[in-house]
């Protein structure tokens, strides 16, 4: 070989190329040995540094929510200025407290309820308007919750059978708005809530009951919130489809259901009562009820003059057969229920032979009619003046 043919060898070294290229193979796979190494190492340690970061973040948070938890965020002191705030009937410490951060009174509930939970008294916490101060402590909000002088507005108790007329009085007596002003309020009758069986008028519909006034609420407000309360009681009993079930508009019943209430003494007459009525309306007998004539003459007593009963008005049922054009009073749910599901009998009379004691009897005949009324005149003789 000469030396071209040295120059001129593609291998130069004499090496085939197995050879050259195997020991090459070995250094990259070499190489890429390490650079895997390296990148496992380095992957390893941003995972450590990962799950350092996570846990450590989460540790801080679960220790915030720990301590949020066991330490609410709560205000200092006694607060200042002042917020009427209403705790309704049935509140737990959980509502209490949220309706007193929703007033900037306490800080969170969660720090009220803490406070509500270790007071022995907090279930004492009657309903009612509370003259409140804002960003109080919670223990000083319970505090006074629970004092007596910090309540706000007025309690009316509606009676059942009350007319609209008489509870207007009591209401201005309460709250010093004029018995005007309750009158006027008591025309508006959409913006009140009326349901429009109703017809615009509120007699029958300001339902009985316990009532906290808003010591800054008008008479429009607080007939609208006796009003949802009626709505409320005939939502609750579905007094439209039984009115239906028994063939009665809803406004039917409520007029019966004043009758059955002006009429009645004690609770288990009520059913009697509505049986008396219904048997005398199918007869096509006239009522003669006295309660509707003093309706008409918007006075209270026990008995009427024969001049009385030829009052002329369609609420005299002396003079018209049927039921009045609407409710004499504001019935209670006892006397709904008898309007509704009148005890079975053939009864078409009942007397209070003895008003005093609510003792009221019940006939069928004119002959047991004119016994129970002699045992009313012998009451009448006892007791004169009344």
């Amino acid at each position: 070989m000469n030396d071209l043919d040295l120059f001129s060898d593609p291998y130069r070294d004499g090496r085939p190329p197995e050879g050259r290229s195997g020991r090459r193979d070995q250094r990259r796979v070499r190489k890429r040995q390490k650079r895997r190494r390296r990148s496992g190492r380095a992957a390893a340690l941003f995972a450590m540094a990962f799950l350092v970061a996570v846990f450590g973040t989460g540790g801080v948070l679960g220790y915030a929510w720990l301590d949020s938890k066991w330490h609410p965020p709560d205000y200092a002191g006694q607060g200042a200025g002042n917020v009427t705030v209403q705790i309704k009937e049935g509140a737990s410490g959980s509502v209490i407290g949220l309706t007193l951060e929703g007033h900037q009174v306490v800080k969170s509930a969660r720090a009220f309820v803490k406070a509500y939970n270790k007071e022995t008294r907090a279930s004492s916490i009657q309903p009612g308007f509370y003259q409140m101060r804002r960003k109080m402590s919670s223990a000083a909000a319970m505090a006074l919750l629970l004092n007596p002088k910090s309540r706000a507005g007025n309690q009316v108790t509606v009676p059942e059978g009350m007319r609209a007329v008489e509870l207007f009085k009591r209401l201005a007596e309460k709250t010093g708005i004029s018995v005007k002003e309750f009158q006027a309020a008591a025309k508006k009758g959409k913006s009140l809530g009326l349901p429009s069986y109703a017809k615009g008028r509120v007699e029958g519909y300001l339902h009985p009951g316990r009532y906290d006034l808003d010591p800054n609420g008008s008479a429009e407000q607080i007939l609208k919130q006796m009003i949802e309360r009626f709505n409320k009681e005939a939502s609750s009993v579905d007094l439209v489809a039984k009115a239906r079930e028994a063939r009665m508009n809803p406004a039917t019943v409520i007029t019966l259901a004043s009758l059955v209430q002006a009429e009645g003494g004690k609770p288990s007459d009520l059913p009697k009562i509505s049986r008396v009525i219904y048997n005398r309306v199918e007869k096509g007998m006239k009522l003669q009820f006295d309660t509707t004539v003093l309706y008409a003459l918007n006075e209270r007593r026990l008995t009427v003059t024969e001049k009385d009963l030829l009052t002329p008005s369609p609420y005299n049922t002396y003079l018209h057969t049927g039921l009045p054009p609407g409710p004499i009073s504001n019935p209670g749910p006892d006397a709904i229920e008898a309007a509704l599901n009148p005890k079975d009998g053939t009864w078409l009379y009942f007397i209070a032979t003895d008003p005093t004691n609510k003792v009221t009897k019940f006939a069928t005949t004119e002959a047991e009619r004119l016994k129970i009324e002699k045992e009313f005149r012998e009451w009448q003789k006892a007791h004169p003046g009344q």
